[in-house]
């Protein structure tokens, strides 16, 4: 039980360090290029340790329509990810893209499965969009690194970041649901996923081999939060509850803003705090009473 609680810690660090790591690349990287390096190689890894039941999970025809849709949701988080890090901040895209993500899916689940919206979801709901307005409202201050203006089109950004979560979360589930291991899931929708990645690289990846610094960030956001991290979250899911995990992984934004605040030098206001609280609140009340079928790692 213990080891399970700080291999869940653990991973919930690495996820939280994807940002501030980002911001050591040279200014000539775009998000674009570190969104579709990370999510690409770690794709490919992947798809390379279940490449026999991921090919399985492809070939079956009902499965492989779901896959292709989760697909476009991994190539979309990513770039989308980044590039709200980069306009609204390390701490308001992180968490916008993180907190908006449980709010997607259960529209999702109520659209496609016709699942209903709990009155508690809808509490939640109301929670978190109030902490995202509060966010974009409030922003940075004093002498943070961040343009205000460029705020409002960063969180639209990590809006679509959640989303595109929820999509490869939801559409992952139902292949599992369909007879098909996690694993194999998640090796098909990444390994998918990583072939037009790998092209939006093609074009945008050049500065990255430019200097070594480049290459070792990348390999670290590759191998550490986007795939140590997921081993590490696997193990924690098998001997846990999801509602403890749930509370557990809220480190995730909370890392990501403290290392945005000490290290990138990031300011936000009170109105930013705040903001930042309530959308944490609204999340911890997501919390799901029953075990996840799959939780997707992050990039």
């Amino acid at each position: 039980m213990i080891l399970a609680v700080w291999a869940v810690v653990f991973a919930s660090a690495l996820w939280g360090t994807t940002g501030t790591a980002a911001t050591f690349l040279s200014r000539d990287v775009s998000p674009l290029a570190t969104g579709s390096a990370t999510m690409a190689i770690g794709g490919a890894l992947l798809f390379a340790i279940a490449a026999r039941p991921a090919s399985r999970a492809i070939a079956d025809p009902q499965a492989r329509r779901w896959l292709l849709v989760g697909a476009i949701g991994v190539v979309v988080y990513p770039l989308a990810f980044y590039s709200s890090m980069s306009l609204a901040g390390v701490a308001i895209g992180n968490v916008v893209s993180l907190g908006s993500g449980p709010l997607f899916a259960a529209l999702l689940e109520w659209r496609v499965t016709r699942r209903p919206l709990t009155r508690r979801w809808m509490l939640a709901a109301a929670i978190s969009i109030t902490g995202v307005v509060m966010l974009a409202a409030g922003g940075h201050g004093g002498d943070s690194p961040v343009n205000p203006d460029d705020v409002p089109a960063g969180v639209a950004l990590g809006l679509l970041a959640g989303a595109a979560y929820a999509l490869y979360t939801f559409t992952s589930a139902e292949v599992i649901a369909r007879g098909h291991s996690s694993r194999a899931t998640m090796g098909a929708v990444f390994g998918l996923g990583a072939i037009p990645l790998a092209v939006v690289l093609g074009f945008t990846g050049a500065p990255l081999v430019q200097s070594l610094g480049n290459v070792s960030i990348i390999a670290y956001l590759a191998l550490g939060p986007m795939f140590l991290a997921y081993v590490l979250f696997g193990i924690g899911l098998r001997r846990l509850r999801s509602s403890v995990v749930t509370v557990i992984t809220l480190l995730e934004p909370l890392m990501a803003t403290l290392l945005a605040v000490a290290v990138v030098g990031e300011r936000l206001d009170l109105l930013g705090w705040c903001g930042l609280g309530v959308i944490l609140i609204g999340v911890t009340l997501l919390s799901p009473a029953r075990r996840p079928r799959l939780r997707p790692p992050r990039t």
